[in-house]
């Protein structure tokens, strides 16, 4: 379970106040891919938002787009024409070096595979984000114990990836992701290498995130991880097919 500072575990009047502006919009958004001699639709002008404190599932069949969808938002990928707005700055034109500084101060992302560092401890590898951003290192020590704690592995601080089951590495890839108080959480077949049961914890925390203010984008395939979430986001041939549960 997170645990959150304080008394109070729901949002607070102001994260309510803003819960329904808009925190990422794509204005016909379109990825081409070019294979061999032929070119491929990835995006086929999608028009879409996503409001702030919104848990999304992203699904669709292989070759739907979804994982294209979740590179564009992630700014792991440029668009080829239209507009990505992301908490109000205009990211469809940024160079890699400007995109990469936007993951890294507004965004977390959690990997199907955990993505952690073997050689690095449980502190360090929820520390390397704060790295990056420049922070000293013993307040980088203080807020990897702080989410350490928060995600229940406080006693695993100086454990390496080898040494923990799947369900604590992907605790720690959580911890991580949260290492920069991102908005915006992108998941990728967050479960996907977690037994049922461990899984299921996994999704509790997510869950926990999406309720503190934390918005949730997940990727899935299995609908009853999708069923976590409050809409869900259906993708075919690089096109919305349908979308469930968002508000009009």
């Amino acid at each position: 379970m997170i645990r959150e500072a304080g008394s109070n575990s729901d949002l607070s009047d102001a994260a309510k106040a803003k819960s329904d502006i808009e925190i990422i919009k794509l204005e016909d958004a379109r990825k081409i891919y070019q294979m061999g001699g032929s070119k491929v639709n990835a995006l086929g002008g999608v028009t879409l938002s996503f409001k702030r404190g919104s848990f999304w599932a992203i699904m669709g069949p292989s070759g739907s787009g979804k994982s294209t969808m979740m590179n564009v938002l992630g700014c792991l990928d440029h668009l080829s024409s239209g507009r990505y707005i992301l908490e109000g700055r205009d990211v469809s034109t940024l160079d890699d070096d400007s995109l990469s500084e936007m993951r890294l101060r507004h965004l977390g992302f959690i990997f199907q595979s955990f993505n952690l560092i073997p050689q690095l401890t449980v502190q360090r590898n929820i520390e390397l984000p704060l790295y990056y951003l420049g922070w000293e290192a013993g307040r980088s020590a203080d807020r990897a114990r702080e989410l350490a704690e928060k995600v229940g592995l406080k006693e695993r601080l100086n454990h390496r990836p080898s040494e923990l089951s799947g369900g604590q590495m992907q605790r720690v890839a959580v911890a991580r992701a949260l290492a920069n108080d991102p908005q915006i959480i992108f998941a990728d077949e967050p479960t996907g290498n977690l037994d049922t049961a461990t899984g299921k914890e996994i999704l509790g925390l997510l869950t926990e995130l999406n309720e503190q203010g934390k918005t949730i984008i997940m990727v899935t395939h299995e609908m009853d991880v999708a069923a976590y979430s409050k809409q869900r986001l259906h993708m075919l041939d690089g096109l919305v097919g349908r979308v469930e549960g968002a508000e009009e």
